[in-house]
């Protein structure tokens, strides 16, 4: 079928189902087409909250839309490919979090929202890049656990000196793998670019960024930014809308290697079909949707 049939038919039977697509910014650009609303977690979170639509199509990956199924659970949540999942998110289990937190008693645990249901059910709050740093400080106690991202972890433990945090070894592969060795590469092929980074890279490189920030951050800097180029440390699919939104300005991907399979399986037939045969339907068992909601209602109401 040709692409522009696709997108024919896709948003025919948006409206004849009340259907909405929410979209990562790490999708394949294409899903952009369809999609309502593109943006970070946080910023999907929101729009799976409030949506008037009885139907939602989430193009991300599998934590992604029990999200959206946490926060309307009232609402038909489909996943177009059932295995799109997160590897940082498969780093931890319930079983894990249960040993980690009896490792340390009594102490709350923050749980990045790239995370299973089953994972937040027994945190105590959520949070995302774009929030963490408020989240830690809102948490009374001195001592905090930060699962499942080590590196995000770190960075917030700047931001937050009285604090500690101890840290889940996890972390997002795709960001980890970059190193400052691939800054200096970029640097030295492009000397008048600034970099912007997100803050799941690995401490030793966020110390030589000009700017870290979630994906919303990073688009925001380059919109109000004067400069002109700008070395991005993130996965791809941030670099490729930056360069369709802003052609007067150049971006460096970091490294070539920066590309999360998971987030490029979801295509636009695959989407076609999920809004057909309402395929792959997200559910959660009553008492875990239940205590997974609230880290995520405590999260919102302080962000």
């Amino acid at each position: 079928m040709e692409k522009a049939e696709l997108i024919e038919k896709i948003n025919r039977l948006k409206k004849e189902k009340n259907a909405v697509i929410l979209a990562h910014s790490y999708q394949n650009i294409e899903v952009d087409e369809v999609a309502d609303f593109v943006g970070d977690s946080l910023e999907l979170s929101r729009k799976a909250k409030n949506t008037d639509a009885s139907t939602i199509i989430f193009a991300g990956v599998y934590f992604m839309a029990e999200t959206a199924k946490l926060l309307s659970p009232k609402k038909k949540v489909l996943i177009p490919r059932s295995e799109a999942s997160c590897e940082m998110a498969d780093m931890i289990t319930g079983e894990k979090l249960r040993e980690f937190k009896t490792k340390h008693p009594s102490v709350p645990v923050v749980c990045y929202i790239n995370s299973t249901a089953e994972v937040k059910a027994l945190s105590d709050i959520c949070c995302t890049s774009s929030n963490a740093v408020k989240v830690v400080q809102s948490v009374e106690s001195k001592d905090v656990l930060f699962v499942p991202d080590r590196n995000l972890a770190a960075y917030v433990q700047t931001k937050v000196e009285d604090k500690n945090i101890i840290p889940f070894d996890g972390c997002c592969p795709i960001h980890d793998q970059i190193t400052p060795e691939d800054v200096e590469e970029q640097r030295n092929l492009h000397p008048n670019a600034i970099l912007l980074a997100h803050p799941e890279c690995r401490k030793e490189l966020l110390n030589k960024a000009d700017f870290i920030g979630s994906t919303k951050s990073i688009f925001e800097y380059v919109k109000n930014s004067r400069e002109n180029e700008f070395i991005i440390s993130t996965e791809t699919g941030v670099v490729e809308r930056l360069e369709r939104d802003y052609k007067d300005k150049k971006f460096y991907l970091i490294n070539k290697k920066a590309v999360c399979r998971n987030m490029k399986y979801i295509t636009l037939d695959d989407i076609l079909k999920s809004l057909q045969n309402d395929l792959f339907e997200v559910t959660l068992s009553v008492e875990t949707a239940q205590r997974a909601s609230l880290t995520i209602e405590r999260m919102l109401k302080i962000s």
